[in-house]
């Protein structure tokens, strides 16, 4: 196993990696950008959104979807125009929109985020591809990682602050997530679970804020599999990529007061022996 720095783009907080047509493409939330990184070449392109953007996706059809403190986006990866689709809690200035996933079905699920730890004032939504929204559960604080089954039956998902994995059946004709129970329990990290991955096998890769590495689940039974320190304390969300797709990409943060040399910095493990799933696109 190898742990490589990948690009020289130095975020304050990296988040939302998602693998694409040979780019890595991921987000500094605190610095209102969207990154494209062309792994082959070392290009790195930044998109300036204007607000903070907690997460974005492929759409199917060409271009970008990502969401901030404002909602849902359209996002052109060319021009870097952008055009605003829905801001589902208007009203909630002290929110902003975190992690997001699409489904196999090409639904986008995002969710947000009490900045100030507001006990259950976040939520999760639903945008579907002809660009409505709807509510899928309330009562979370920080709502974060996102994962389906190889088979898309079942879906998995993190309120950070509960510091454990749920687990939900899908189905793909509705959109619905139904009979939800705790599957992981990560509290023996004593740190954050935030971003999630699923690996060929049915495992989840869970990135730990605040905590230094990246751990493998078998969401079956509930056991840590695997464990893997990185040197850069705020590691916070992980995906699969490479040709292969059997090499995951880490995003950092730089900690309020510890000195890193490379945190921020985007890393890539190979050599793990696993392979990932490949990401979904937006079918709007």
């Amino acid at each position: 196993m190898e742990i490589e720095l990948a690009g020289s783009y130095r975020a304050k907080w990296g988040e939302g990696p998602i693998w694409w047509s040979g780019m890595l493409y991921y987000v500094d939330i605190e610095s209102h950008r969207v990154i494209c990184f062309d792994p082959a070449g070392g290009e790195e392109r930044l998109l300036e959104v204007g607000e903070r953007v907690g997460a974005v996706v492929p759409r199917s059809r060409g271009g970008l979807v990502f969401v901030g403190d404002t909602g849902f986006h359209l996002l052109d990866e060319e021009t870097g125009e952008q055009k605003p689709i829905v801001d589902p809690e208007p009203d909630k200035d002290d929110n902003r929109f975190n992690d997001g996933k699409c489904s196999p079905d090409g639904r986008l699920f995002a969710g947000t985020i009490s900045l100030v730890k507001k006990e259950g004032d976040a939520a999760l939504y639903e945008l579907n591809p002809e660009l409505g929204v709807r509510e899928v559960f309330g009562g979370v604080t920080n709502s974060n990682g996102m994962a389906w089954s190889p088979d898309g039956k079942r879906v998995y998902y993190i309120d950070t602050p509960r510091r454990e994995i749920w687990g939900f059946d899908y189905n793909s004709a509705t959109g619905e997530w139904s009979n939800r129970e705790v599957v992981v329990d990560t509290k023996h990290h004593d740190t954050s679970p935030d971003g999630m991955a699923m690996d060929a096998e049915g495992k989840v890769w869970v990135a730990f804020c605040h905590g230094g590495c990246v751990a493998r689940f078998d969401v079956e039974t509930g056991e840590e599999l695997q464990r893997i320190d990185l040197p850069c304390v705020e590691t916070t969300a992980c995906t699969w990529g490479g040709e292969n797709l059997d090499e995951l990409y880490v995003t950092t943060g730089i900690h309020k007061s510890i000195v890193e040399e490379d945190a921020g910095r985007l890393f890539v493990i190979k050599g793990l022996g696993v392979k990932g799933m490949p990401a979904n696109p937006f079918a709007g």
